[in-house]
């Protein structure tokens, strides 16, 4: 089993993602601002608050995992609609280098349908409420695409539609090919099962699926 870092481990699709690890006997690190706060008891899993982008943080975190998972959530209240955000380029760019030096090669990244070149998927009707919401965020993350791909890193981008808190439960659909794009509702917890298979399925690998119902 590998060991494997969660960064943004301590609420969201992270935390799902943490608890679908567990489940899986990987040895789990748990990095976020809050992640001693962690409600979550497990002999595999290990607790580091830290900032994802300050690079000696980072560093302390990476330095024993043999896998990496990004699943930073978007900023709440009005800075989401007034930006400037730039979280997830920011936590790329300190990231990226430091996997690179210490020969880390798997990461796992989440970002959402509309970030990079799905956001020509989105149709019409929900083109102009999406940017006027999301766009902020969405641009960050599109920075945040092109400079995983620009990277010498094996990885794979993942981008849920809508996310719910439903549990796993029915199936859920992942669209690989640009033609079957399209928005639509997703557990957290079916984001984090398809995550924690990937992990170990090397056809993932370059990869940016977008994950809905």
């Amino acid at each position: 089993m590998s060991r494997v870092l969660v960064m943004g481990g301590s609420s969201g699709i992270g935390l799902e993602t943490v608890k679908a690890l567990l489940d899986r006997d990987h040895d789990v690190i748990a990095f976020s601002r809050t992640a001693k706060n962690l409600r979550l008891d497990h002999p595999r899993l290990i607790r580091i608050s830290g900032d994802a982008t300050v690079t000696a943080e980072v560093r302390n975190a990476v330095h024993d995992a043999d896998v990496v998972i990004q699943a930073l959530g978007v900023p709440v209240g009005l800075k989401l609609l007034t930006g400037p955000i730039d979280l997830f380029s920011s936590a790329t760019r300190t990231l990226i280098p430091i996997m690179e030096e210490m020969d880390i090669k798997r990461l796992i990244s989440v970002t959402g349908f509309g970030a990079g070149n799905s956001n020509e998927a989105i149709n019409c009707i929900q083109r102009i409420p999406f940017n006027f919401i999301f766009g902020h965020a969405y641009r960050d993350k599109s920075a945040q695409e092109t400079l995983i791909k620009e990277s010498t890193l094996n990885w794979t981008i993942v981008r849920p539609g809508v996310l719910t808190n439903q549990s796993l439960g029915r199936s859920y659909n992942v669209r690989l090919k640009r033609s079957e794009w399209r928005n639509g509702i997703i557990s957290r917890a079916a984001v984090a099962d398809y995550i924690a298979a990937a992990i170990d399925d090397d056809a993932t690998i370059g990869e940016e699926p977008v994950l809905a119902s």
